[in-house]
């Protein structure tokens, strides 16, 4: 039996993917060694980017199946190090682009992550419920995606994806946790227990600020913000941070949530921003004999969409009506959404619907530079 090729072994490491940074190890500087003895047995040593990494079983039990699947390997032994401080700053230049600069990735010129700022006019109509699944949806078609929940005082989106790890801290970067495919930062990572975040305006744009420019999100395809309810603080801060965010209004059947609804989604005529649509949640209950029961009503969604028309001069479309599921409750007390769990739910496909329409709205090139020089 030939002694494993350093090259096959490094070809087999190139498929192990950092579960924080999703992309290889081999392209992050993470491979400090490999060596390969004639009995057949590898020697790997990777390396950490902090002491505590909370992967570092993953990062093992990965580069162990992968090498185990090269020719002529008998036994892999994997040898966890940590990053030096200048290898930790070479990962942040190699992540954020030339001189590792801070900034917002998603307004830079070339960026072509479509951002979508989910709004309610007030609680309790499942904004954060659809949110959550709009973004499972999305990345189990293979996107990219990432979730920043922005209702600090009502922070609740690492309970609907079952998220309990806490965000990995490189100096002055974070790299959130992943779940279901989603990249997803949220205050409720840095607090403990149930405590209660009692922040005034300053502190709230500051911490959404931080979200953005500290939190490494990578290239996504989309990235959702679940806002609080209303048009505070907060919503005044993504128009300000994140001008080109599409808004999502999230409302219900009934005539009363629809007119509160249609006050979030007027905040882009004074913000100039776009208007993404209207999903209108708890449409309808099912019944067993096949019929509907409109527990909440019937039309608010439809009569919001054509009001906010109307408000801002261009089509805003009624993206879709999700029936009323106690899978879909279920799941977000599980932390595992409904779009992954049971697909095959009316809720479910709704949200997919949904999903799919979002995914295919352009990106477009306004405001965007082209990079072209008049001769």
């Amino acid at each position: 039996m030939s002694t494993p090729s350093v090259e096959a072994l490094n070809a087999a490491l190139a498929t192990v993917i950092d579960p924080e940074l999703r992309r290889p190890i081999t392209e992050l500087g993470m491979l400090d060694s490999v060596e390969a003895s004639p009995d057949g047995t590898v020697r790997v040593a990777v390396l950490l980017t902090i002491a505590g990494c909370p992967l570092r079983e993953t990062i093992t039990a990965d580069a162990t199946a992968a090498l185990a699947r090269v020719p002529g390997v008998t036994d892999v032994q994997v040898e966890l190090k940590v990053m030096t401080q200048p290898q930790r700053d070479a990962l942040k230049e190699r992540l954020r682009g030339t001189g590792g600069q801070r900034g917002i990735p998603f307004n830079e010129p070339g960026s072509l992550t479509k951002v979508f700022a989910v709004a309610s006019g007030k609680g309790g109509v499942g904004k954060s419920s659809v949110t959550v699944n709009l973004a499972c949806a999305l990345a189990a078609q293979g996107l990219r995606v990432g979730i920043v929940d922005a209702d600090v005082h009502g922070f609740s989106v690492p309970a609907l994806m079952g998220i309990t790890q806490q965000p990995t801290r490189v100096d002055d970067m974070i790299l959130p946790p992943v779940a279901f495919g989603v990249k997803v930062i949220s205050i409720g990572m840095f607090v403990s227990g149930n405590k209660a975040v009692a922040w005034r305006g300053p502190m709230l744009h500051r911490a959404l600020e931080q979200f953005l420019t500290d939190v490494y999100f990578g290239d996504l395809d989309a990235l959702f913000l679940d806002l609080p309810p209303g048009t505070g603080d907060i919503a005044i801060s993504v128009a300000q941070l994140l001008p080109n965010a599409e808004i999502l209004v999230v409302t219900t059947p009934q005539a009363a949530a629809a007119d509160v609804a249609e006050r979030a989604g007027t905040i882009a005529t004074q913000t100039g921003q776009k208007l993404a649509g209207v999903v209108e949640n708890m449409s309808f209950l099912e019944m067993p004999d096949g019929g509907r029961m409109e527990l909440f009503g019937s039309g608010g969604g439809k009569v919001l969409a054509e009001r906010l028309s109307a408000a801002v001069g261009s089509d805003v479309p009624l993206l879709g009506q999700i029936p009323l599921d106690i899978r879909l409750r279920e799941g977000g007390d599980a932390g595992r959404p409904v779009v992954l769990t049971a697909p095959e739910t009316a809720a479910a496909q709704a949200l997919q619907g949904i999903a799919e329409k979002l995914n295919a709205k352009p990106r477009g090139l306004a405001g965007m530079s082209l990079g072209i020089q008049p001769k």
